[in-house]
């Protein structure tokens, strides 16, 4: 029974210390000694007058506790370290103190715990209660593509009845909003899906490169050519679909040949002389206005008119909030099994998502998970943890501040109105008088 006494001792999370009535200290846990910086050699035979003329603590629980013989609680610094400490009394038969013992918190751990409960209650004052284990199990109407949101799956319905015909589609939405994702449903869904799918980001390569890219060149058409001659993109693609991405970054000289494919479905490479027939479906996509191009002068009419055919136009995320939390949980279960590790989402970490506006969209949210999911050491994916809520320039993070501050400052209130003293208002929240004061004066 004595040894599950001490692993019960040692396995406490909070501090526990015990000095006898003489004020020296018999024994102190490895949690104590990690809060208060305390060796237990210099703990164990030590007295509390010698820590108190030393100045390794500015206060003694155990004399005040011998002296009233009642517990005492009291916020004290020791060696750097604010702690929260309440002295019980161990009393014989005749009522007499024979040992102290001390039970030692963390003031940094006490207050991050209590600003977890301010905000989780802020959040479930804007939230309805979610299962996140619910919506995670939800299995999608579209097979792999995660689809909650009424707006996204209006989209996707849409594409499967389009995807049966080879008209042309032109998909627009912000950076990573998923366009390329619905190239490849369509596509899947197209009587051309056993056909080659071409991906061409008309951004990423250099316009004098563009034209040779697309439509190929002849043996000996420029120099440095393939003396063999090299089929361009949509040859490539042919009986297929050719998907031109950032499209708005195509050149003038470049969009007039394009319109010829558009038109005819022949292709002329670069230094030939002949025609060559191609059989593509055209899907291209653009984060850009087009219409403003036009107006500008940056971009064909007749091109876009042509390539406008059947507009899709995607959401960006922060309006399709039905869909974070599953895609959430779908780039978390995909990242933990890529890496062999089993990270999950803490407490209201969903919730503060559905609040980010995510200027990356879904490529931003698939990215920051994979970086949390790698990075951090703990299992749970806290709220502190998300790099979007440290940035005061952040909006949100403004939001969520003054939110923590209403409530912390409602709490106090209420608890002040209660307890009617600074002192002991502050003793039951835990932190000093001092910072009591300080926070009454800040919150006005």
């Amino acid at each position: 029974m004595l040894e599950l006494y001490k692993q019960v001792f040692e396995s406490s999370y909070d501090g526990v210390a015990i000095r006898d009535a003489d004020g020296y200290g018999i024994a102190i846990n490895k949690a104590a000694c990690r809060i208060t910086s305390y060796p237990e050699a210099e703990f164990v035979g030590g007295n509390i007058k010698d820590a108190l003329k030393k100045g390794i603590i500015n206060d003694s629980i155990t004399l005040a506790v011998i002296k009233h013989k009642k517990p005492v609680t009291k916020v004290m610094h020791i060696r750097g370290s604010d702690v929260l400490i309440t002295g019980s009394p161990i009393k014989n038969e005749k009522g007499q103190v024979t040992h102290v013992v001390l039970i030692i918190r963390d003031i940094a751990e006490l207050n991050k715990l209590k600003i977890d409960q301010i905000l989780s209650l802020a959040l479930k004052m804007k939230h309805h209660h979610k299962d996140n284990m619910k919506i995670h199990e939800e299995i999608p109407v579209y097979s792999d593509i995660i689809a909650k949101s009424p707006e996204f799956r209006k989209i996707l319905a849409i594409c499967a009845k389009i995807a049966q015909v080879d008209t042309t589609i032109l998909i627009h939405g912000e950076s990573g909003t998923g366009k390329e994702v619905l190239l490849n449903f369509i596509h899947r869904l197209s009587k051309r899906a056993n056909e080659p799918l071409i991906k061409v980001n008309c951004a990423a390569i250099p316009p004098n490169l563009l034209e040779s890219e697309l439509f190929g060149y002849e043996k000996g058409a420029f120099t440095g050519a393939d003396s063999r001659g090299k089929p361009g993109l949509f040859e490539q693609a042919n009986g297929g679909t050719i998907f031109l991405d950032e499209i708005g970054d195509m050149p003038l000289d470049l969009q007039v040949k394009l319109l010829r494919v558009l038109q005819e479905f022949e292709i002329t490479r670069i230094g030939g002389r002949k025609s060559i027939r191609v059989n593509v479906r055209v899907v291209s996509a653009t984060n850009k206005n087009l219409e403003q191009l036009v107006n500008e002068g940056r971009f064909r009419q007749d091109l876009f008119y042509r390539l406008n055919i059947i507009p899709i136009t995607i959401p960006p995320l922060r309006e399709r909030v039905e869909d974070i939390a599953p895609l959430a949980y779908h780039f978390l279960q995909k990242t933990n099994k890529k890496y062999g590790l089993t990270k999950r989402f803490g407490d209201d970490t969903i919730q503060l998502f559905e609040d980010y506006k995510w200027p990356g969209n879904i490529r931003e949210m698939e990215n920051l998970i994979e970086r949390l999911v790698v990075t951090i050491d703990h299992d749970d994916i806290q709220w502190s943890d998300l790099p979007f809520l440290h940035s005061p320039e952040n909006p949100h993070q403004r939001t969520l501040k003054k939110t923590l501050q209403d409530l912390e400052k409602k709490i106090i209130l209420e608890k002040l109105r209660e307890f009617k003293t600074t002192r002991k208002t502050a003793e039951v929240l835990g932190i000093s008088q001092s910072s009591l004061v300080k926070k009454l004066q800040r919150l006005k």
